[in-house]
């Protein structure tokens, strides 16, 4: 009968369900594996920016097509942002994270196995849905780990993604054999191992009910966080409508300034602008908001107008230097708002009002180069570029007077 009693209990410890992970990671381990997972999300959002030259010569689909295709990835982000913002808030950090984590290796398998412009699209919209989810979660995870270093990591993980991915993705294109897929086999890795590392991160906040009131699509800025977030509101438009410009239709505009159609042209464009981006945040980490937020608006609206101007004359000098500016603008115009906003709400707020933050970044990021990208298809690209940045350069103008008015004695 000790026998049977042994065979029974060996039994069913074998079929009884692995109990859940008691080790966490510090918090230390936590905000850098936090950051590689952030770091890796814009990654992926920008590495298919360089294939599109590819992907149309083989498949025959035109700008409009180019267009659609960035407005699905961009209106599932949205989606996602709105429906699944204060998700966390109620469900915790860790489950939310895997959640996007998992969306993103199928966003990623699709990206990798894409044959036909079906499969563009329902990878991007996938990878949409994935990247607004992270971007609330992750932001908020970061924050609550640690303000200050979080902050930062929010401001620099964004840029740094995109430059990687942008520039990685032309690289494998000029030099590699297998240039479409290589890049999606090693992102494929690399969210495998996060998605296992992610599984011991420590929980910041606390469970409660109402996660699925929560999916009601809204945006929930807390009460205490508006009036800042209008004050930035001008400065973060123009700042994301730029950043949406150049990762839609900014290889193909670098293509017509320079005369080259090495991949690598359009890479180094958008490099050129997030990379900056990174740099100038290194260097304003550490100075008041409201002088950073100063620094970003004057910065921004130098760049666009020597920008512009290299459009104009098709001087590559002037407008890859107009860039260089107009990225010390974007991150530190980015981070002076991130900053500002960080201490204006609670912890159990704080996943709702980077949600809404970031709908509101997105929106900019979307819809005004979905607007080009259609312009461009009746007015020519060149034509539309002038259009475009005189439109962001006069929205950066008008923040720069709020700006200065506000710092008047």
């Amino acid at each position: 009968m000790a026998t049977n009693l042994s065979a029974a209990a060996a039994t069913a410890a074998a079929i009884a369900p692995p109990s859940a992970p008691t080790r966490r990671l510090s918090h230390a381990r936590a905000l850098w594996l936090l950051a590689s997972i952030l770091v890796g999300f814009l990654a992926a959002s920008s590495a298919p920016s360089p294939l599109y030259a590819l992907y149309r010569d083989s498949w025959g689909f035109s700008a409009l097509t180019l267009t659609l295709v960035f407005a699905s990835y961009a209106f599932a982000l949205l989606g996602a942002a709105l429906v699944f913002g204060t998700f966390s808030d109620h469900r915790g950090r860790r489950e939310v994270v895997l959640l996007a984590l998992v969306l993103e290796i199928a966003s990623t398998v699709l990206f990798w196995q894409a044959d036909s412009v079906a499969w563009l699209f329902a990878a991007r919209i996938v990878q949409g849905l994935a990247t607004g989810i992270a971007t609330s979660v992750l932001s908020a995870a970061l924050i609550d780990l640690h303000t200050e270093r979080g902050a930062l990591v929010n401001s620099v993980a964004p840029m740094l993604g995109m430059a990687v991915g942008a520039l990685g993705t032309s690289a494998l294109v000029q030099f590699a054999p297998t240039h479409t897929a290589l890049v999606f086999e090693l992102l494929l890795a690399l969210f495998v191992l996060q998605t296992l590392a992610a599984v011991f991160l420590p929980e910041t906040v606390v469970r409660r009910p109402g996660a699925w009131r929560s999916l009601r699509p809204r945006i929930a800025i807390p009460a205490s966080s508006r009036s800042t977030l209008v004050r930035i509101l001008p400065l973060n438009t123009a700042l994301w409508a730029l950043g949406g410009f150049y990762l839609s239709l900014g290889p193909t505009l670098a293509r017509v300034i320079t005369g080259s159609h090495a991949p690598v042209v359009g890479g180094a464009l958008i490099c050129a602008l997030v990379l900056t981006s990174a740099v100038a945040i290194a260097f304003v980490r550490t100075q008041p908001p409201r002088q950073v937020l100063l620094l970003g608006t004057s910065a921004l609206v130098l760049g666009l107008v020597i920008t512009l101007a290299g459009v104009a004359l098709h001087s590559n000098v002037a407008f890859f230097g107009g860039t260089v500016v107009a990225g010390v603008g974007f991150g530190s115009g980015f981070n002076g708002s991130l900053r500002s906003l960080v201490g204006t709400a609670t912890p159990a707020e704080r996943g709702g009002l980077m949600s809404g933050f970031f709908v509101l970044s997105y929106f900019a990021f979307s819809v005004p180069a979905i607007v080009a990208g259609l312009a461009a298809g009746t007015f020519g690209l060149h034509a539309t570029a002038l259009g475009f940045g005189l439109s962001v350069l006069a929205l950066g103008l008008v923040a720069l007077g709020l700006m200065l008015r506000r710092t008047a004695p």
